[in-house]
C-alpha cells in the first residue's frame, strides 16, 4: 500500500474518509510493526516505543484530509513524525530536573551534622580503647585503605597475624560499641 487513496477509495480529496477508522486500522495493519521496529531503536523501553507509536498514528488520524489529498506514499510521512516525536521525547526528557524522593519526617537527618561528630567520637574512644597492635592493624586496614597482606608488610608481622589481630580489633571494636548502645538504652 503505497499512497493513502488506496485505503480512501470513496472519500473526496481533503475530506475526511466517512470511516476514518477503518482507514487508520489499515495503515496500523501495515505499517505499525516496521514502524516500531524502527522506534525500539531509540527506545530505551518498549511502552515508550509503544507510545511513540501510538501516537504516530493518533496524529495520522488528524491529518487524514491533507493525507487523502496527497499522491505520496505514507510510509516516510509517518517515520519522519515518529522521528519528531522521538527528538522531542528526548528533549523533554533532557529538560527535567532529576527527582530526588524526599525523605520521610522519621528519616531526616539533622542538617547540622551532629549525629555524625557523635558518631565519630564514639568510634574514636572505642579505637582508643583497643590493643595498640590491634588498633593499628584496623586503623591501616579500614581507615587508610590497605590489604592485609599491605599491613602485615607494613607492620612486620606475619599476613595470618594480620589477619587474626584485624578479626579481634573488629570484635572487640564491636563489643565496645555494644555496650555503649546497652548502657545507652
Amino acid at each position: 500500500m503505497p499512497v493513502i487513496r488506496s485505503a480512501i477509495p470513496d472519500a473526496p480529496r481533503g475530506e475526511l474518509p466517512p470511516d476514518a477508522d477503518a482507514v487508520v486500522r489499515e495503515l496500523y495493519s501495515h505499517h505499525a510493526e516496521a514502524l516500531r521496529g524502527y522506534v525500539q531503536r531509540f527506545c530505551p523501553d518498549r511502552a515508550g516505543a509503544d507510545d511513540i507509536v501510538q501516537e504516530t498514528f493518533i496524529r495520522a488520524w488528524r491529518h487524514l484530509p491533507q493525507l487523502s489529498d496527497d499522491d505520496r506514499p505514507i510510509r516516510p510521512w509517518l517515520f519522519r513524525v515518529a522521528r519528531n516525536l522521538l527528538t522531542d521525547a528526548d528533549r523533554a526528557a533532557r529538560s527535567r530536573p532529576v527527582i530526588v524522593p524526599a525523605e520521610a519526617a522519621d528519616d531526616a537527618r539533622d542538617d547540622t551534622g551532629l549525629e555524625q561528630v557523635l558518631d565519630r567520637q564514639l568510634v574514636a574512644g572505642a579505637l582508643q580503647r583497643l590493643s595498640p597492635v590491634h588498633r593499628a592493624v584496623l586503623v591501616e586496614t579500614f581507615y587508610r585503605g590497605g590489604t592485609t597482606a599491605a599491613v602485615a608488610r607494613q607492620l612486620g608481622i606475619p599476613h595470618g597475624t594480620a589477619r587474626s589481630r584485624l578479626h579481634y580489633a573488629l570484635q572487640a571494636l564491636r563489643q565496645q560499641l555494644q555496650d555503649y548502645d546497652d548502657a545507652a538504652a
